[in-house]
């Protein structure tokens, strides 16, 4: 074997292994290659092994970082080739699924290997590994899954490529005359392997004849259930069924044979498992993310190897009691104000749609009927692609009073993330305008259908839609009411902006939800009789919860520049509203608008008594200016996230307070966005930042220390959604969730927020948090927008200013003389020295608030564009 990257050539090992395979003669042997990394051999320490075994057409060079990572955390790992592959034995026999595992037990038994015993399985290796821990629980102690799949549902054709590979005149021509089904699976690699890793896959495989056995295991493959190794699949899908150790599976969405509904299937299986999805990962998810080091640190956290093994530990439940997040639904149907309205839906022309409390309670309830008429109950995934509004409100009720999971990703996300996060999801059902089911069919997402609209029959039928929404509404409520969902049941699978990264889907427990809305009544006072404009998209979700009419305003909530002062007036006249909600970019667009107002409409917001603005930084110029379009009301600016709405609150009059207290000189006041205390319920501290600016110091309160922002509360939410390791880094300073913002506290303990910890900017002079800086950048003369970000090495980074002018002109250039020495001299009272300043027409913003901006695309780009590089479009 020729010298490989990333490997050791003392891990090379070959041994001649009896074989009791019905494939073979009685009393032959073959001689297996595998990669041992040794550990133990020298009297060390070990925790168990892994055994790894590659899938068609890899070989054991797959599980290189796996040997590694196996070193540093006392792992001895074996990665076997398997026969007929690598530089294993060409036998000359064709090997079916059952034979192959029993080659595994005829290797382990030649290597004499003894628990504990982790199998890990790639591909068709993930089957044979899990033939192998199915048959051998003895020592087994864990089983980590890569990529595989164990069932093929029989209403659906294998994946295409495998179709193909296996089409006459293709198959022998594909899979071993050439080297195509190599040279394509190697070409799924997310980014391109380096050319020396690729030919290292390549090199056992040079020949038609070494290529014997990747042709044998696609032919393998049982199509259908007549296939010779269904049997042995079926036998290995239903055996782990009881398996009870540990299991992490790491998958990689982007592979178009094992995609998302194999992961399903297997979670169905193993409900215990714990999943993490690297979202930019295809089919070699070892090449395409960190999967090793993810391996190691669950094999610690679940103290697998520690002795015996365990099940996957869950959170705590509790028997404390709790508010159901429906409950006022019905105290109200039933009381003197049941035939009040509850929520108001506007619309373009017409009246106002709306349901009283008691239509409210009649619908939620005959629409969750529906829902178990056709099935959905307790755990079921009902992904809900609705605007807000009646409609949406009736669904979320009647999904949470039959303890189905609701998903909640709205079109803020665009098409592929949308896509994206529905597709993480697995909803067992599509409820979705004929928009959303448009597309369900085109990027093929899992699920049956419901309409929330009526559709001609044709339409249902090339939508695959089972039912309407109308449909559910006619069923009629049995006479007993469903069971109340466990507390710490999962209730919601809410996904976030997307704003620095693929969305993530946040999980809130029924519990966590209902405490999230004891937290909004106590911190603002809302409740029974209370009327609210939900102009900011959770908050349509928490209005009836709190016992407050609601209403939603005629705009597009995931587009919030949509909603005009008007519109925001006609709502809050239509339910008398008190209260309104609205994001920055929402108010911004009411006051661009807001000569169009109508005297009654003027009118309406004079009566608004609480606004409320979230989800991004409001500058003061904004508050002052909405002040004098809601005279009589208290502006407040909460500061919160997905994974928990509320973290703190502050006022109008606290923001000026704090301004006054920055300009005072008061400790630590100053350098990013007032956001005020702690919200009741909430602790929040900071975990200091190092040089290197990773938060590595214990947390604390003290004034004036910049740190990642820590976050303790009842309405945090339960965990990530096959995140397991985003899940791990979020929660690893138990009891704190890790927002990933940075901030500081000054000296009478209001929270100042500096920016992203991914937007740390760690420069030689120290490191540069960038929220402060772009608000005095704000307040030269003549820029919209400003972004400030950092470009090169970490430690010796470039602070470079990328200013949205009001004048930039159609192209990126460098800022002419007159602004950039403002932008140089704004940096430099705050002690910093900027690289470079750059205009630009627009800067990125996410969809969903239109607000926050993309740092790090603006980084990259920016050191594209100073190299004099093709910089690209921004």
């Amino acid at each position: 074997m020729v010298a490989l990257p990333g490997v050791d050539p003392s891990w090379s090992t070959y041994l001649d292994v009896p074989s009791t395979s019905g494939a073979d003669a009685p009393g032959a042997r073959h001689r297996w290659h595998y990669l041992d990394n040794g550990l133990g051999r020298g009297g060390e320490d070990v925790r168990g092994t892994l055994l790894c075994v590659h899938g068609n057409p890899t070989w054991s060079y797959l599980w290189r970082s796996y040997l590694a990572a196996g070193l540093a955390a006392g792992w001895r790992v074996i990665a076997v080739d398997q026969l007929d592959m690598g530089y294993s034995e060409r036998t000359g026999a064709f090997r079916r699924l059952a034979d192959r595992i029993t080659d595994l037990e005829d290797f382990v038994a030649a290597v004499g290997l003894t628990g504990p015993v982790v199998t890990v399985g790639h591909d068709w290796g993930g089957v044979v590994s899990l033939g192998y821990a199915h048959r051998n629980r003895e020592d087994l102690a864990g089983v980590i899954l890569t990529n595989t799949a164990i069932h093929q549902d029989p209403d659906s054709r294998i994946p295409a490529p495998l179709r193909l590979a296996l089409a006459p005149g293709v198959h022998g021509l594909g899979t071993r005359t050439t080297s195509a089904f190599l040279d394509v699976t190697l070409a799924l690699a997310r980014p391109a392997l380096d050319r020396d890793v690729r030919r290292a896959f390549r090199d056992p495989y040079r020949t038609a004849a070494d290529r014997q056995g990747i042709a044998n295991f696609v032919s393998d493959i049982p199509a259908d259930a007549s296939h010779p190794s269904h049997s042995a699949l079926t036998t290995t899908a239903e055996g782990i069924r009881s398996i009870d150790v540990p299991v992490l599976m790491m998958w990689g969405p982007h592979d178009p044979i094992f995609s998302d509904p194999y992961l399903e299937d297997l979670a169905r299986r193993l409900p215990h498992a714990d999943i993490h999805r690297f979202e930019r990962a295809s089919h070699l998810v070892q090449e395409d993310a960190d999967t090793a080091s993810t391996a190691m640190e669950w094999l610690a956290a679940r103290s697998v190897g520690a002795g015996t093994p365990e099940a996957a530990a869950t959170a705590p439940s509790t028997d404390a009691p709790y508010d159901p997040l429906g409950r006022r639904i019905a105290d109200l149907a039933a009381g003197s104000q049941g035939s009040t309205t509850a929520v108001a839906e506007m619309t373009p022309a017409g009246p106002p749609r709306t349901l009283s409390w008691q239509e409210l309670a009649d619908d939620v309830d005959a629409v969750a009927a529906g829902l178990t008429a056709l099935g959905y109950g307790s755990g079921s995934r009902v992904s809900l692609l609705v605007p807000p509004g009646v409609d949406l409100t009736v669904l979320i009720y009647a999904c949470l009073r039959i303890g189905a999971v609701i998903v909640v990703a709205d079109a803020g996300l665009g098409a592929r993330g949308l896509s994206r996060a529905v597709k993480g999801a697995a909803p067992d059902v599509v409820i979705g305008i004929e928009r959303a089911l448009l597309a369900a069919r085109a990027f093929g997402w899992p699920g049956r259908r419901i309409s929330a609209t009526a559709l001609p029959a044709a339409k249902r039928t090339a939508l695959r839609v089972e039912a309407s929404l109308n449909d559910l509404r006619a069923a009629r409520p049995g006479p007993s009411a469903p069971p109340a969902p466990a507390a710490d049941a999962d209730a919601a699978i809410l996904f976030t902006s997307g704003s620095t990264g693929p969305a993530k889907g946040v999980v809130y427990t029924h519990r966590r939800l209902s405490a999230m809305r004891d937290a909004v009544e106590s911190t603002l006072g809302l409740g029974p009789g209370a009327s609210l404009v939900a102009g900011f998209a959770p908050f349509a979700l928490l209005g009836p919860a709190l016992g407050a009419t609601s209403v939603t305003p005629a705009m597009d909530v995931t587009a919030p520049r949509t909603l005009t002062a008007q519109a925001l007036a006609d709502a809050a006249a239509a339910v008398d509203a008190s209260v309104v909600f609205a994001s920055p970019a929402a108010l911004r667009n009411v006051l661009a608008t807001s000569s169009d107002l109508s005297p009654a409409g003027t009118e309406a917001l004079a009566r608004i008594s609480l606004l409320l603005s979230a989800g991004a930084p409001i500058p003061v110029p904004l508050l002052d200016a909405v002040q004098h379009l809601v005279p009589a009301a208290a502006l407040h600016t909460p500061y919160g996230m997905t994974e928990s709405l509320l973290v703190t609150d502050i006022d109008h009059d606290g923001i000026r307070a704090a301004a006054a207290a920055a300009a005072s000189g008061l400790a630590g006041a100053g350098n990013g966005v007032c956001v005020g205390r702690p919200v009741n319920g909430a602790r929040v501290s900071v975990a200091p930042l190092d040089s290197a600016g990773t938060a590595t110091g214990d947390p604390t309160t003290a004034p004036g220390v910049t740190g990642e922002i820590l976050v303790d509360a009842p309405h945090v939410k339960d965990r990530y959604f096959r995140l397991w390791k985003t899940q791990q880094d979020s929660a690893r300073t138990h009891p704190w969730h890790r927002t990933g913002d940075v901030g500081h506290f000054d000296a009478d303990g209001r929270l100042w927020v500096e920016g992203r910890l991914g937007h740390v900017i760690t420069a030689a002079a120290g490191i540069v948090t960038p929220v402060g800086l772009e608000q005095a950048l704000e307040e030269v003369d003549g820029v919209r927008l400003a972004a400030v970000v950092g470009v090169g090495p970490s430690g010796t980074q470039a602070v470079v200013a990328v200013l949205e002018a009001k004048e930039a002109g159609r192209r990126p250039h460098l800022a002419a003389s007159p602004l950039a020495a403002a932008a140089r001299s704004a940096a430099r009272e705050r002690g910093i020295e900027l690289a470079a300043v750059i205009t630009v027409p627009a800067l990125p913003v996410d969809i969903r608030h239109n607000a926050k901006i993309d740092r790090a695309r603006v980084s990259e780009w920016s050191g594209r564009f100073l190299s004099g590089g093709r910089a690209g479009s921004l």
